[in-house]
């Protein structure tokens, strides 16, 4: 797959958290049809550690990024698994 058919998904959980559902559900349901190239963008209300080791099972690469005190970017990336 080229640079250019990579997908971009971006799902915000800080709301669902807020209102104390666990999301951990809908971010499964948002990366399992995600390919290598595609990326998978999560904003959460902390740094979402727990969540690394899962991903990078799946074949995700990460990136944090600490937007302000409650809003925390992680860009995962799909790469194949070699």
């Amino acid at each position: 797959m080229s640079q250019l058919e990579s997908k971009v998904v971006e799902v915000d959980v800080r709301e669902d958290l807020k209102n104390k559902i666990e999301p951990f559900q809908k971010i499964m349901e948002a990366v399992k049809p995600l390919q290598d190239g595609d990326t998978f963008i999560l904003h959460a209300p902390f740094k979402p550690t727990p969540l690394f080791p899962i991903l990078k099972a799946k074949g995700f690469s990460n990136e944090v990024e600490q937007i302000d005190n409650r809003h925390w970017k992680v860009t995962f990336t799909k790469r194949g698994v070699k």
